[in-house]
């Protein structure tokens, strides 16, 4: 039976000593052995757990608690509860798909207001008809406070009136229910107010392409601002963890 010391785990799976150390406070392998210096001694278990902690955290997925099914199914494993654990990651690899369908749904809701010019007269007021903010809220069924949010990241400006209260019109309805789909969908504000000005430049624009790729300026480029590539990155992992899981089963 091979043995291994921290050091050790830690060069065949690519992380600091000090990472392993983590995973083993935090209950996400097994507890090792001591020997009587106090030094750790980890077996081919823990090596292979190690492996698999790495797959399952590999893409950063937080949305509709994707994360969270994530480290039940690190967690059940870490308990050599492989069969629990395969039945958690079956069901992770279900909602990731869930979630990829989710997206590419919200993408074709775009490209259809799209294709009927940003939704002329699809909101069904009239063209001189003006709403509230809070009458386009419910319109909408949106809260007041996600369109105030909205507004203030920059994916929409208003027209006030001369009292200064703020007005929707149609094409502003357009634009919002466009903001809704991708917002349920679970894209990033960043990635949406990209992807309008890209449509206010080129209105012909590829919306998923534009949507799912940063520019090389942004600072902070988070998976939401790349939802669709993490979660094809995230269903290969799933797929992959599976797998590792049938080979764990073979070490108990």
């Amino acid at each position: 039976m091979n043995t291994y010391k921290t050091s050790e785990i830690a060069r065949l799976t690519g992380i600091h000593p000090n990472t392993v150390r983590l995973y083993e406070a935090l209950h996400l392998i097994p507890a090792a052995e001591r020997k009587p210096n106090g030094y750790r001694v980890f077996y081919e278990y823990h090596l292979e757990q190690v492996k698999l902690v790495r797959i399952a955290l590999k893409v950063e997925i937080l949305q509709n608690g994707l994360r969270k099914r994530a480290m039940d199914v690190i967690k059940a494993s870490a308990q050599k509860d492989l069969e629990k654990a395969v039945v958690l990651s079956q069901a992770y690899l279900k909602q990731i798909k869930r979630e990829q369908q989710n997206a590419e749904e919200a993408i074709c809701i775009v490209t259809k207001t799209l294709a009927s010019e940003m939704g002329r007269n699809s909101s069904n007021l009239k063209n001189s008809e003006l709403l509230t903010r809070k009458e386009a809220a419910r319109f909408l069924e949106i809260s007041m406070d996600s369109l105030r949010n909205w507004e203030m990241n920059g994916l929409l400006t208003v027209k006030r009136k001369q009292n200064g209260y703020r007005v929707y019109g149609n094409d502003d309805l357009s634009r919002l229910k466009i903001i809704k789909a991708l917002r349920c969908a679970n894209y990033s504000l960043a990635s949406i107010l990209r992807m309008l000005t890209a449509l206010s430049v080129n209105p012909d624009a590829d919306v998923s392409r534009e949507i799912n790729t940063p520019r090389s300026d942004e600072e902070i480029v988070s998976v939401c601002d790349e939802l669709l590539t993490s979660l094809h990155l995230a269903e290969e992992n799933a797929i992959e963890m599976i797998r590792q899981l049938d080979r764990m089963r073979l070490l108990i």
